[in-house]
């Protein structure tokens, strides 16, 4: 049985409703949910680059402010692998949809609240262990989305067409990065104090709009047509004393290199499109000298470009494969980090702009379009939410939080500098590239039967 000839079970408003109406709207469910998860996970990033450590650190030095700032973002993204586990469990026992419906509740609520946080120049060490806690759920939420998000796109699309709805999660992440990063930029014409005092909680606040819309689209999605099949399966041919098996021990027992092996592929060009976005901008501003208005006005001109080439790229990997393009691009990206600090460091707008192009329009754009069908590829239907999103969040946890983490260690006044950044990026995507090797060319696999 192949993908296109599983039905799903008709609902209440989508008895008898046309198949590719209902494709398409997954689609745009995918891309709007994961725009919303991803808006509220990189506004902390944004923050933590920017403000943080001022606002919440205030009685620590400036580098040991920014260290510590940088230590919560880590934190989000070490919960990332729990919310993997939790929502991968519970998705690949009950359903994709109902866990999607939960993770955005759960991010949109503690981003809300991130912005009515007081400053511990008001309330003291509470300050940061309440920015810590909101930032862990924060990471548990984005951790269960991710894996979700694929597998409704991907489980609902042609076979032959995997690759471009897979990169629907994709083109959600860069939309909502883009729209992160022109929410702060909105606030670039005010005062230092005044941003300090007010106007970094905004994008916080105005998360609760996107929120809104993205819970509408995603309640009137069906479940993914694979999971209802496999279900089926499963009831067919289950005893009433048999227990159902616990999808990341079966996985484990199963499989137990698949998941580190996947997270192995993810993680090199993870970190680099990380520290594009946060330590290269945060070095840029106390350096270089050159002004947050300007790195955020350059960097959304190269996410808007980023949201034109996620689809042509998620289109290639259907053609070429999924391999060959993310091989390809884990070592582009591996070259590149030994330049991205020199050109953002000539001062020039169109070489700081040239750095923003090539490393989230083109490099990064390559890997998020292909990264979620060639994880959701690898494992079979019945752990397929655990594995891919357990292993994408342990590249989160290394590419996104380690990496950083270190990057401002790295930047710090007595640190070796700029070119130990580049040496850890470049390693690390290396590695990716090696490890993508080792995975097979799965364009022509049913889904189904996997």
């Amino acid at each position: 049985m192949t993908i296109q000839q599983v039905s799903p079970q008709p609902t209440g408003g989508q008895a008898g409703g046309d198949r590719r109406t209902q494709t398409k709207r997954v689609y745009l469910a995918s891309l709007i949910g994961t725009t919303v998860e991803f808006y509220d996970f990189i506004v902390f990033g944004v923050a933590a680059s920017l403000v943080f450590g001022r606002v919440f650190f205030e009685s620590a030095s400036p580098a040991v402010g920014t260290i510590a700032s940088f230590a919560t973002l880590a934190i989000g993204y070490g919960a990332r692998p729990l919310g993997g586990i939790i929502f991968g469990h519970f998705g690949d026992r009950l359903g994709r949809k109902k866990m999607l419906i939960w993770t955005m509740l759960l991010m949109g609520t503690s981003t809300f609240l991130i912005g009515f946080l007081p400053s511990s120049q008001q309330i003291g060490s509470i300050a940061p262990v309440l920015l810590v806690l909101l930032r862990l759920v924060q990471g548990i939420a984005v951790g269960g989305e991710w894996g979700g998000a694929v597998l409704m796109s991907v489980e609902h699309a042609p076979k032959k067409r995997r690759g471009l709805f897979g990169g629907a999660v994709g083109l959600g992440s860069g939309t909502g990065t883009l729209l992160a990063y022109a929410a702060f930029g909105a606030m670039n014409n005010l005062s230092d104090e005044d941003f300090l005092a007010w106007g970094w909680r905004v994008p916080f606040l105005a998360s609760i709009v996107i929120v809104a819309v993205g819970m509408y689209v995603r309640l009137r999605v069906e479940e993914s047509p694979v999971f209802v099949s496999e279900q089926q399966k499963k009831r067919n041919s289950q005893t009433t004393s048999s227990k159902p098996t616990i999808p990341l021990v079966a996985l484990f027992r199963e499989r137990p290199g698949r998941v580190l092996l996947a997270a192995a592929v993810t993680s090199g060009p993870f970190m680099a499109q990380a520290i594009i976005t946060t330590s290269l901008i945060a070095y840029a501003t106390s350096e270089y000298d050159i002004p947050r208005n300007t790195l955020l006005t350059l960097l959304n001109v190269a996410l808007v470009v980023m949201l034109a080439t996620i689809p042509v790229f998620s289109w290639i990997n259907d053609k070429i494969g999924r391999r060959t393009l993310y091989c390809a691009t884990a070592v582009c990206f591996a070259v590149f980090a030994f330049f991205m600090f020199p050109m953002v460091g000539t001062g020039s707008s169109p070489m700081i702009l040239l750095t923003f192009v090539l490393g989230m329009a083109v490099f990064n754009a390559a890997g998020t379009a292909t990264s979620g069908t060639l994880l959701s590829e690898l494992f079979p239907t019945a752990q397929r939410y655990t594995g891919a999103g357990v292993a994408y969040q342990l590249s989160g946890l290394i590419g996104g939080g380690v990496g950083p983490l270190f990057a401002s260690m790295f930047l710090a006044p007595s640190g070796p500098g700029p070119i130990a950044v580049a040496g850890m990026v470049a390693g690390f995507c290396l590695l990716s590239a090696t490890c993508t090797l080792f995975v097979g060319d799965n364009r022509k696999l049913d889904l189904q039967d996997a």
